[in-house]
């Protein structure tokens, strides 16, 4: 791991953990903003997600806060300590879109300093999001497993072309030789014959 990437993963997750530690401990103090986009996201996630997931998604608000900031811990440590970091990445990513939606609707506030702010913040948590994809998709400098499979891909139908040039080849050979064989054999067997 690079030094760049030992520090920023810490820096990035640390809001994260911080945040989502005060969310499980309080989650009160984000229920009255969190319950608008709760209202509408659990019933929609409820017909999109198979019955055994549907089921299990609390509709009470205050344990909604609660998983959303027990995601953001375990995906805040998972990224700094880079077990899971990927993962971490992603779920963060998917944690801070309905805590944006909720905490800064700028589009709401009528005050022009409260819209202003606001909109600072959501477009903070814009580049958060940023942030998290391009961590999501740091493959630490290895080959990524798109690339992988395409290279892996090419390297098998180059390895084809290669065998089958060596067989036709090869075949060619023992033609050439059986040829060979044939004619002496047929030379010597003639050789062989009494002459009448």
């Amino acid at each position: 791991m690079t030094v760049v990437r030992a520090l920023a993963r810490p820096l990035l997750s640390a809001i994260f953990v911080v945040q989502g530690a005060q969310a499980i401990r309080d989650p009160e103090s984000h229920v009255a903003k969190a319950k608008p986009v709760a209202d509408r996201l659990v019933p929609m996630m409820k017909k999109v997600a198979p019955a055994q997931v549907g089921d299990r998604i609390p509709e009470s608000t205050v344990n909604l806060v609660r998983l959303n900031g027990a995601a953001q811990v375990l995906g805040g440590l998972a990224l700094a300590s880079g077990k899971g970091r990927r993962v971490g990445a992603v779920l963060l990513a998917g944690s801070l879109v309905p805590t944006t939606l909720a905490g800064h609707s700028f589009w709401q506030e009528s005050d022009k300093p409260a819209r202003a702010a606001q909109r600072i913040q959501f477009l903070k948590n814009l580049g958060l999001m940023g942030g998290l994809l391009l961590a999501a998709v740091d493959t630490e400098g290895q080959p990524g497993l798109a690339w992988r499979a395409t290279h892996g891909a090419k390297v098998a139908k180059r390895e084809t072309k290669r065998g089958a040039r060596l067989a036709k080849r090869e075949t060619k050979q023992l033609a050439r030789f059986a040829r060979r064989e044939a004619k002496l054999a047929a030379r010597t067997a003639k050789a062989e014959l009494p002459f009448s």
